[in-house]
């Protein structure tokens, strides 16, 4: 009877409709916007309408997973990215126009400058507005044109009344602050009531002399009129209203869509795609304006997963918002901080002891690159494919590793080789399905440099297709490239590995080489002076009896043969910078303050206990600071190699898609 039921039970299930696409639960903010939404939900059945008061009682909607979604403008996607929120932007809206430069336009005759606007009459768009109140004087307070010391001190708007010496900003308290109304010619609101209301209103009041400077959008001015107007730059000078683009005070970032941090960003992606653009920008038939979505939004485009506010807004907005919730950042105290990877790193960066400097602790490269463009952290030491992540980020490099310590400047540099075991039979022809062992995923040696030699422009290659197995620390756990990867060495519950730190046994270049040596992979790709440093009694106990006559080299220049590990100046894949410390340009001059401070004791800096290549490579000497730019540090032929990989690989990293968006 049990089996017969069974049974019966087994078809039912058969028999039922297989589970719909994930509902997506989308938060409106009025009566309008549900008519819309109801619209909507009749092109794409898994869209369900919720009515909410506001937009942040949407945004504690969505972080109680009561809805999913809405569409917010960049000031909601800054307090959406909050504590109290913890929320990301993860579709944003595309439009065929610029978005608001937020500018401070002046006469051309008046010589003054951006530094001087203390104690001059001021007219703006609107309280609240992006070009008139939000950008231009989050903007002054982060750079410390409008002192403000935060709500505890006072409120912004009396610090605002108190820095100019009258004002109109149409939509703020006349009767709270009187003098920022004092300029205006009607009754201070946003309206057609005052005559200097909008961007239109904030150029006549200008024009008229109310006012010795206006904030408005950058289109704001007219252009018959512009050669008579000049704008404020933030360096101090002055440029032409047409070149807003170099001299303005913030750029307005797209509206997006916001949700949870682990949310299925791609099923609210796809469900919104099953509507036509033609209904999800029109709002005119549901009685309202910009409903859900703008009306001039073109597209919408999906982005990446690393994506959080920070990253969206970009430093200067998300800094600038900052400021006009807590006022005046504080003055850089010469002390930095410096990203470790791992418990290891944590630890020795501790033990240093050195004055002015802290640790701070994170998962990974990217997350460290992430932290010091927050301002979490200031600095680590990377390799060259991480400057290039870190560049493209808005990062540079400020010191690099040397391993010979000259007076002549020229910074270091290396050869990316591939090492077997001798007479394993291994050559460059027949490299395809081996067992392959890497640095990291992204890493210079590691993968960069061997994708570019293997996969160079070829269809459909990738390092994942091209060997069978691999161990390349960062990868999918879940992929072949982690199936060799060892981990801290504990037998279950392993979670360091395949981990992109020294957590991972096989991470970095002693990892890809103690990978090959234990003859878990069958080449590794790694730095041309790793062979020599870990063999003939030189290395940690692992590799105590590695003899260095027992690798060598294969490459594309010798594809049937091997070639002596020492050989490496004819046998290689590529010669590549060193590694760098990379850093923010506002945080250069106290890290190489910091790191020169130390150089005096080197063997304390450059050496790693229990693990290899903790902090900096264990075979630098010295550190050497340079000012080059980043393509000056990296060269156009290695940037161009770079990029070729990311055409055949996986594409572009993450975090790469999130900077350059």
């Amino acid at each position: 009877m049990n089996i017969l039921l069974i049974s019966l039970l087994a078809c039912l299930v058969v028999a039922l409709p297989s589970e719909s696409a994930q509902t997506v639960k989308w938060c409106v903010k009025s009566q309008n916007e549900m008519k819309k939404c109801q619209h909507l939900a009749t092109k794409s059945t898994e869209l369900e309408c919720h009515l909410k008061t506001s937009v942040t009682e949407c945004m504690t909607s969505i972080k109680t997973g009561d809805t999913d979604a809405m569409t917010v403008d960049a000031e909601h996607v800054f307090q959406a990215g909050l504590k109290n929120y913890e929320l990301r932007p993860i579709i944003a809206e595309k439009y065929t126009f610029e978005r608001c430069h937020a500018v401070a336009v002046v006469k051309r005759d008046p010589d003054f400058s951006i530094n001087d606007l203390k104690g001059k009459p001021s007219c703006h768009s609107c309280y609240q507005s992006p070009g008139g109140w939000t950008m231009p004087i989050g903007r002054l307070v982060k750079e410390h044109k409008i002192p403000w010391q935060g709500p505890d001190d006072m409120l912004l708007e009396k610090a605002v009344s108190q820095f100019f010496s009258s004002s109109c900003i149409p939509g703020i308290s006349k009767e709270l602050y009187p003098k920022l109304c004092k300029a205006c010619q009607g009754d201070c609101s946003c309206s057609d009531r005052e005559k200097y209301s909008g961007d239109g209103g904030a150029f006549q009041c200008l024009k008229s002399g109310h006012g010795q400077v206006a904030f408005m959008c950058h289109d704001g001015v007219p252009s018959s009129e512009r050669q008579d107007y000049q704008l404020l730059c933030m360096d101090g000078s002055r440029k032409s209203v047409e070149e807003y683009k170099d001299c303005y005070l913030l750029k307005e970032p797209r509206h997006a869509v916001i949700s949870r941090k682990d949310a299925d960003s791609e099923e609210i992606y796809k469900v919104l795609k099953q509507i036509p653009d033609s209904d999800l920008f029109s709002s005119a038939a549901f009685g309202g304006k910009d409903l859900m979505f703008s009306d001039a939004a073109t597209e919408l485009i999906e982005l990446p997963k690393i994506t959080d506010s920070f990253l969206y807004l970009r430093e200067d907005y998300h800094e600038a918002m900052h400021a006009l919730k807590a006022g005046n950042p504080p003055a850089p105290d010469g002390k930095i901080e410096w990203c470790t990877i791992s418990h290891a790193e944590q630890q020795k960066c501790d033990s240093l002891q050195i004055p002015r400097m802290e640790c701070r602790r994170a998962s990974s490269v990217e997350e460290c690159i992430q932290k010091i463009m927050r301002k979490e952290a200031d600095a680590i030491a990377v390799d060259g494919g991480q400057v290039y992540i870190a560049g493209k980020c808005g990062l540079v490099p400020v010191m690099v590793e040397q391993q010979i310590c000259t007076d002549a400047g020229e910074a270091s540099s290396y050869y990316v080789v591939a090492v077997v075991r001798k007479d394993s039979g291994v050559t460059w022809k027949t490299l395809k399905g081996r067992k392959s062992c890497h640095t990291g995923l992204n890493r210079n040696a590691g993968w960069k440099v061997p994708d570019s030699a293997i996969c160079g422009q070829t269809p459909d290659c990738t390092l994942y297709n091209f060997f069978s197995k691999g161990c390349a620390p960062g990868a999918d756990p879940a992929s072949n490239m982690c199936e060799l990867c060892k981990g801290s060495g504990k037998v279950v519950g392993d979670e360091s590995k395949c981990k992109a730190s020294s957590e991972e046994k096989y991470y970095g270049y002693d990892g890809a080489f103690r990978c090959l040596a234990e003859k878990t992979g069958e080449v590794a790709f790694i730095k041309h002076t790793i062979v020599g440093d870990y063999t003939d009694g030189k290395g940690p106990e692992w590799a105590k009896d590695l003899k260095s006559e027992d690798f060598e080299l294969i490459c594309p220049e010798s594809p049937d043969t091997t070639v002596k590990h020492t050989e490496f100046g004819r046998c290689n894949l590529a010669k590549v910078p060193a590694h760098a410390v990379i850093t923010r340009e506002d945080a250069r001059k106290d890290v190489v303050n910091v790191l020169k401070q130390v150089a005096a004791s080197p063997d304390k800096l450059f050496k790693s206990e229990g693990e290899r290549n903790l902090l900096f490579s264990d075979s630098t000497k010295c550190l050497q600071e340079t000012t080059q730019t980043l393509k000056e540090f990296m060269t156009q032929k290695y940037i161009d190699m770079i990029e070729k990989t990311y055409a055949t690989d996986q594409g572009k990293p993450d975090l790469v898609k999130a900077c350059t968006m």
